[in-house]
């Protein structure tokens, strides 16, 4: 279905693709590598929030090993429709498998999605900050003043004390109906509790949020690389809105990675903010190569190293209980001769017991 979506688009806007491919074929070498050192440094603050967060539950990670997770996580994301939910599985998985408990693993999750979501509002007010009133960003600036006074009535209506506790009363009937609820927030408090413990006070929670914030950042720089390496001008007036309104439809995972979702709507937005529309597709295809193509095949080596690895760890486990069964069966064996019976009363010797 993709490709035939795929191939229905390259040939209803054949011109389009024409025209882009003009420009990127002008494409300055020189300058290319700066949008692949942004990328970089985008990738590098994601694992960095993660790895902040174990470390404030008290788990020490090598920032070398939190980035490949990310990275074989990333491409996890993109290879399935819907796959960021197998994303975190995995990466459960392995946090597990590197002694990670099971609320904190969970808790480091939520919480750095939670900061991604709030970095990405970010770039969607400072986008609307500099665009003004012109294009679709008049339209989000005022829904969001609207949910801007929501959240101020709820804010002024939770000052009276039947409002609290009429909310305690139905968080508590969700937390007894639905054991993920339950589960959720115990993770989300121990991991606040262990992060206090570590580092009390709200200031060092600036930290990840800044690394999360700088993540989006950078993404965004590569994008104004790709577009400086093809000669393009900048539309610095509706840059920043139109990147993020772009992620938000990508981050859905309708299609494999957002594949042709991210491209259609960034590339529209950008042809909103004056570019041309073979302009505005050839700095989104070289935008999504850096961003998308180029970290698959990367993400995917990094998925299979650490799998084999796992996988090597479970057939060494499995050999041990073996050898453990072995010793203990020749104890059993050996136990009612001379000597034998000052360990009848204790786990013999070799026995799984010793491990635990």
């Amino acid at each position: 279905m993709l490709v035939a979506g795929a191939v229905f688009i390259a040939i209803s806007r054949r011109d389009e693709l024409g025209r882009a491919f003009d420009v990127l074929s002008r494409v300055s070498l020189v300058k290319l590598p700066v949008a692949l050192v942004c990328e970089a440094g985008a990738l590098l603050c994601l694992a960095a929030v993660q790895r902040w967060l174990l470390f404030a539950g008290g788990i020490r990670l090598g920032m070398g090993s939190m980035l490949g997770l990310t990275l074989a996580a990333n491409a996890v994301a993109g290879a399935l429709p819907g796959g960021a939910a197998f994303s975190a599985a995995w990466i459960y998985r392995q946090l597990r498998r590197r002694g990670v408990g099971q609320a904190l693993a969970a808790a480091v999750l939520v919480v750095a999605g939670a900061l991604s979501a709030l970095g990405l509002l970010v770039m969607i007010v400072l986008g609307l900050l500099t665009t003004g009133a012109r294009g679709p960003g008049a339209l989000i600036g005022r829904g969001l003043a609207v949910l801007a006074l929501l959240a101020l009535l709820i804010l002024v209506l939770l000052r009276f004390a039947r409002v609290r506790a009429a909310c305690r009363r139905w968080w508590e009937r969700v937390r007894e109906r639905h054991a993920r609820a339950r589960r959720g927030e115990e993770a989300v408090r121990e991991l606040v509790a262990q992060a206090q413990s570590v580092q009390p006070g709200i200031r060092p929670w600036l930290h990840p949020f800044a690394l999360a914030q700088l993540n989006w950042v950078l993404d965004a720089a590569c994008l104004v690389a790709c577009l400086w390496a093809l000669d393009i001008g900048v539309p610095w007036h509706g840059l920043l809105i139109a990147y993020a309104l772009a992620q938000i439809p990508g981050s859905l995972r309708l299609t494999p990675g957002g594949i042709g979702v991210v491209e259609a709507s960034l590339a529209a937005l950008l042809s909103v903010y004056g570019l041309t529309a073979g302009q505005a597709l050839a700095g989104t295809l070289l935008y999504r190569f850096w961003s998308y193509w180029l970290l698959q095949p990367i993400g995917w080596v990094c998925w299979t190293v650490f799998t084999l690895q796992g996988r090597r760890s479970a057939d060494e486990e499995h050999a041990e209980d073996d050898t453990g069964a072995d010793d203990t069966g020749a104890d059993d064996r050996g136990g009612g001769g001379a000597g034998g019976g000052d360990d009848a009363d204790g786990p013999p010797r070799g026995s799984a017991g010793g491990r635990e």
